[in-house]
């Protein structure tokens, strides 16, 4: 479970300020102003047209006479440091520490969030601490952390804090991460590229049904955004895919998406297939059975995806990376520990292949 900030963190923060009433605002980068005193914001697909005095659907940008206002810059509710692995990103620097941090609201509604009590709610509901982009990167750098990753919430919804973040943070020579659910349009998505080492997306279902029954959100803008990651831009990019009974564990489905990543982005992109427990809205379903991830995993690799792992299965084989080409035990992972890690200059020291990914600061 998320730890949300308290006067009690863990990560003995030098002052705790609860934002109320008083929320920072920040001019909003991506909306258009309609003339009218209304504005359409288009950050993401819902492409909400606020009137004066009202948010858009994520509650996290308000219209003030004209103007559209991020109201979370800087306000950070969660905050917390990490092994990479957890985010999860097993081809990215295995074992180095990260600070993520997030700030409140989401433009998804989904059933089962596991943070849904700072991401479906409004930013003056949420417990935060103010923290410029330099004070972000000064704590990184104290804790002995080398990335700072964008998660726990949506940083779509602070994207414009995220940028500032990550402007800062390679100043120092840190690597940025963004985990993100990817509802977002082309255009803000290739502005955030261009700040982010490596990116996971959550892929929640090969389906837009589920997408818009379970999720409030849609599969098209998903897949385009995955594309845009693999394809336009310079960042590392692994896929999650949350395995809920009954509901998106469909063999024949995960099949097709399977097939989907392989000619769209490729066979090198780790692809997590994660068990879900009880969470939120979610309640009545059980925690997915382990042979429901072995299964799905089998079909990934029988599609041709090179590299898939499996999450929330402590002490399972698939947390551990594999040569695809001799088969050697290159990285073992037990629960999110990284027991030992063979990778030699990007390569496998048995074969002498190459294992995609960012194995070193050196290679950005």
């Amino acid at each position: 479970m998320l730890h949300l900030i308290s006067c009690y963190s863990l990560l003995n923060m030098r002052t705790c300020l609860f934002a109320t009433s008083a929320i920072s605002l920040v001019r909003a980068r991506f909306y258009k102003p309609l003339g009218d005193g209304r504005v359409e914001c288009q950050l993401c697909p819902r492409r909400c047209i606020v009137a004066q005095g009202e948010r858009g659907f994520c509650g996290a940008r308000e219209n003030r006479n004209g103007t559209y206002y991020t109201l979370v810059y800087g306000r950070v509710c969660a905050k917390l440091v990490d092994p990479i692995e957890k985010l999860p990103l097993y081809h990215v620097l295995p074992s180095v520490k990260t600070l993520g941090i997030a700030t409140a609201c989401c433009n998804l509604t989904c059933k089962y969030c596991q943070s849904w009590q700072i991401s479906q709610v409004r930013p003056e509901d949420t417990q935060s601490v103010y923290m410029r982009p330099e004070d972000v990167v000064e704590e990184a750098k104290s804790l002995g952390c080398k990335a700072i990753a964008y998660t726990y919430t949506e940083p779509v919804n602070f994207i414009e804090y995220a940028i500032d973040c990550a402007k800062e943070a390679r100043k120092a020579g840190l690597l940025n991460i963004c985990h993100t659910a990817a509802f977002i349009n082309p255009e803000p998505l290739k502005e955030l590229c261009r700040y982010m080492d490596a990116f996971n997306i959550d892929l929640k279902a090969f389906s837009d049904s589920f997408y818009r029954e379970v999720c409030g959100g849609q599969l098209k803008p998903v897949l385009d955004a995955i594309k845009i990651v693999a394809n336009e831009s310079n960042a590392w990019l692994e896929l999650t895919y949350l395995v809920v009974p009954s509901l998106n564990d469909d063999e024949k489905s995960v099949k097709q998406m399977c097939d989907w990543i392989k000619q769209n982005v490729g066979a090198d992109v780790p692809l997590h297939f994660t068990r879900f427990f009880p969470m939120y809205k979610l309640r009545n379903l059980p925690a997915t059975p382990a042979k429901t991830i072995d299964a799905l995993r089998k079909v990934a690799f029988q599609s041709g995806l090179r590299y898939v792992y499996v999450g929330n299965v402590p002490g399972h084989g698939g947390e551990s990376t594999y040569c695809p080409y001799c088969g050697s035990l290159l990285i073992q992972r037990v629960n999110y520990i990284v027991r030992f890690n063979r990778i030699r200059k990007g390569r496998c020291p048995d074969c002498g292949m190459p294992i995609p990914g960012i194995w070193s600061l050196t290679q950005k």
